[in-house]
């Protein structure tokens, strides 16, 4: 079975990178070692793998990096910390005319 793997590095200058690959101990060296001089990475290195979570269908893969790369640092280190408590605090939607929070909205106009 082949799988595909959404990963996060942390780079040199404390930024974190997101990236999706086929084969992840390959590809963290590819980071390393500057294969592509126009990478984000090729200037922050060296990189540490930080997180990685597998598929084994391409689509989803490539779905969930697409939504990490729009995530913020505190969220994507939640995320590495394995503090889903926090994760899915940060997840929810703070607006005043969400469900949630509707009631109280309304009590204000």
């Amino acid at each position: 079975m082949k799988f595909y793997y959404v990963y996060i590095l942390l780079c040199n200058d404390d930024s974190l990178y997101v990236g999706v690959t086929s084969d992840i101990d390959r590809r963290v060296i590819e980071h390393n070692v500057g294969k592509y001089p126009e990478a984000y990475t090729n200037s922050r290195r060296p990189v540490t793998l930080v997180f990685y979570q597998d598929f084994t269908d391409p689509n989803q893969a490539i779905e969930f990096e697409k939504k990490l790369k729009k995530w913020s640092r505190v969220k994507k280190q939640a995320l590495i910390d394995g503090n889903f408590d926090k994760l899915q605090d940060l997840s929810e939607c703070r607006n005043a005319t969400h469900h949630k929070y509707k009631s109280d909205f309304e009590d204000i106009e």
